[in-house]
């Protein structure tokens, strides 16, 4: 549940802003909050009823290497290593500039967050990562919803208007093609020196998922209803260069039993959680990076498998009291009594389970060679949560400069326009890794709140 922010309509807006931020998820939240530090007058546009987008759906935590958490907590940790396992991960497809900014600032970010608050002191890890490098706070609440209330509780006291039911229907431009503001709900005009394209994915978007990736058209999402490309439709109707738009994440690990999908969040696997599949078998690195857990699933017989782990990581991984709570996690008091539950033959499940705990033993897992996220389960009861991928995340989008500003389809920057976050394209190749999309918001949030005041000011 989102802080009580005092939102406000349209009816309120005045004539005129320095920036005006379209979209309250973490991007915006960090550039309005940073733009604010450097003296700007800003607000907030988000179409929704409520705030704070996809980022109040994530729940596994935040990268960075070499930060102050890392050095208090004995993690030593390098920025090139981040470097590579992100390359690696993202298919050798990410944009190198935008990657080492996003790298570099990534402790940075930590530091800032810290230093208004707000404390993600926790580490854990995500699949493709070799170091706990995922910050969350050490409350272990879920990360999405942590950050959006504390940046909107910091939004409130220094009076940032946020303003709900208010869709961004145009960009408004000069004879010089200069974005010289916003067209809201079709009826309203506001004049900005600078505008931030905040806006999200499309992983909600039927019309672009069934353009850009048809063999995905039928998947379910764990996308908020409102992700649904408003942003790359904007900056498209004035000449933005998009890129990169058929790279979609499907996330592996997906409840999806019910009408609404579910994402459990990796920190469950990086905990400890494994996976089998309807024998109650091991059948692939659970850490692996997230395409190719996907489809590795995909390819079990019924393209679906249980996550199952037991109390200790239970207790580890707060998220889980939620999903019990609306009744995502089978118990068992015991492995058999798991088993029966969910349909597994008990003999199976029994071995695979002391086979697991005898590899984190010896720290070898022989047999997937998992190294990440290594802990026994043997602490009862037991429980596991029936998965199958989703589509989670659209890594194509505007292509931007690591200073947030919009390139054109002639490789010159849109003046007066810019993106980060999700919408924008490039940083995380052909698969994100867990833990870099919360990073992302911050560190390009705060850039973009940055670049528009060196730009104004």
């Amino acid at each position: 549940m989102a802080y009580k922010f005092p939102t406000q309509t349209v009816d309120n807006l005045k004539e005129e802003y320095d920036a005006i931020i379209v979209g309250s998820g973490g991007t915006g939240l960090a550039a309005a909050i940073q733009a604010h530090q450097y003296g700007l007058n800003v607000a907030i546009l988000e179409k929704n009823s409520f705030l704070g987008g996809n980022t109040m759906r994530a729940s596994s935590g935040m990268n960075a290497a070499e930060s102050i958490v890392q050095a208090r907590l004995g993690v030593n940790d390098s920025m090139q290593k981040f470097y590579d396992e992100t390359l690696k991960g993202g298919g050798y497809m990410n944009d190198r500039e935008m990657l080492h900014y996003f790298v570099e600032h990534a402790p940075l970010a930590i530091a800032w967050l810290e230093d208004l608050g707000i404390k993600v002191d926790d580490l854990t890890i995500t699949g493709g990562m070799s170091k706990k490098r995922t910050h969350r706070p050490s409350s272990m609440a879920p990360i999405g919803a942590f950050l959006v209330n504390n940046l909107l509780k910091l939004a409130d006291e220094r009076h940032i208007p946020i303003f709900i039911d208010s869709k961004v229907t145009n960009l408004l431009q000069d004879k010089d093609k200069k974005i010289t503001g916003v067209e809201v709900n079709k009826e309203h005009q506001v004049r900005a020196k600078a505008v931030l394209l905040a806006t999200g994915g499309f992983g909600a978007a039927k019309d672009l998922i069934a353009k850009y990736r048809p063999d995905l058209r039928d998947y379910k999402t764990t996308n908020q209803a409102g992700a649904t490309g408003d942003g790359l439709k904007l900056a498209d109707k004035v000449g933005a260069q998009l890129e990169q738009l058929e790279l979609v994440q499907v996330h592996p690990t997906v409840q999806q039993d019910t009408d609404h999908a579910y994402l459990i969040g990796e920190a469950v696997r990086g905990e400890g959680a494994i996976l089998v599949d309807r024998d109650g078998e091991r059948f692939i690195n659970e850490l692996s990076t997230r395409k190719i857990v996907s489809n590795a699933i995909t390819e079990t017989p019924e393209h679906s498998a249980y996550l199952i782990f037991d109390q200790g990581v239970r207790d580890r991984v707060k998220a889980i009291e939620f999903y019990d709570s609306i009744n995502l996690v089978v118990h068992g008091s015991t492995i058999e009594e798991l088993a029966e539950n969910i349909k597994v033959p008990a003999a199976n499940l029994k071995k695979t389970l002391q086979n697991w705990n005898e590899a984190v033993e010896k720290n070898s897992d022989t047999e997937f060679g998992r190294t990440t996220g290594m802990a026994s389960l043997d602490h009862a009861p037991y429980y596991a949560i029936h998965i199958a991928p989703a589509i989670h995340y659209t890594m194509g989008g505007i292509h931007i400069a690591p200073d947030t500003r919009v390139y054109d389809t002639n490789g010159n920057f849109i003046a007066g326009l810019y993106a980060a976050g999700e919408v924008s394209g490039g940083l995380h190749g052909n698969n994100r890794i867990g833990g870099n999309s919360i990073a992302e918001t911050i560190i390009f949030g705060r850039e973009a709140g940055k670049t528009m005041a060196k730009l104004i000011k």
